[in-house]
């Protein structure tokens, strides 16, 4: 099993910043990808971000292009998320995942959720 803590979710205004964190713990694969998808109320979850085991692919979602950065720490097992430039349409609860393997978009390919955070982002 792998647990994931994830940790920064909060209030912010419109064009804010705030900065997720995801620390995993308990068995780690030898190669896994970390990634974030979100929940918005009434809606599906949704793929935000993803990046590799190295660290030298990321993928992100349209919507947040230019915006979000991935990063990791593989030496403390833990992903983060730097959020810009927030938008109203940016609420939703934060999930962090890892999967062993490769990035991958669709969101039940992902093997370990976090229990998730949540951004409000108020206009």
């Amino acid at each position: 099993q792998v647990q994931l803590v994830e940790s920064g979710g909060g209030l912010v205004q419109a064009g804010g910043s705030l900065r997720l964190s995801c620390a995993a713990s308990g068995r780690t694969f030898s190669r896994y990808a970390m990634g974030w998808v979100r929940q918005a109320p009434g809606k599906e979850r949704e793929f935000v971000v993803a990046i590799s085991w190295s660290g030298g692919r990321t993928y992100y979602a349209d919507s947040v292009k230019g915006r979000f950065t991935i990063s990791r720490d593989n030496a403390k097992n833990t992903v983060y998320l730097q959020m810009n430039s927030l938008k109203p349409e940016d609420t939703a609860v934060y999930y962090c995942a890892v999967r062993a393997g490769d990035i991958v978009v669709l969101t039940t390919q992902w093997d370990y959720w976090g229990q998730g955070t949540q951004v409000t982002v108020a206009s």
